[in-house]
């Protein structure tokens, strides 16, 4: 299955209206089935779902790949844990290590 967000990419989620950085992803929902059913939509589970920071809060979400579309506005995320996951940031884009 291909992956159309990497990590680091900055998305907008459709529904609910918020910019975000992805911080991985896997290749199918690997949520429970509590979890899944608790969830206000259920998206297909045969589909990648990212882990999401979400800007301005200290939220992060699993969001099914149907949902996400890029973001707008690039502009640096504001979140709590973006130091645990990158290092830098060019360009609208997020990278583990700074660049040369």
């Amino acid at each position: 299955m291909k992956i159309k967000w990497l990590i680091g990419a900055i998305v907008h989620h459709r529904q609910y209206d918020y910019r975000g950085v992805i911080v991985s992803f896997d290749s199918h929902c690997r949520a429970d089935d509590l979890w899944y059913q608790g969830n206000r939509t259920q998206p297909s589970r045969d589909q990648p779902w990212y882990h999401v920071l979400v800007d301005h809060s200290g939220s992060t979400t699993y969001v099914a790949e149907e949902n996400l579309e890029q973001a707008i506005t690039l502009d640096p995320i504001e979140h709590p844990l973006l130091s645990h996951f990158f290092s830098a940031y060019y360009r609208g884009r997020y990278y583990y290590h700074v660049l040369n």
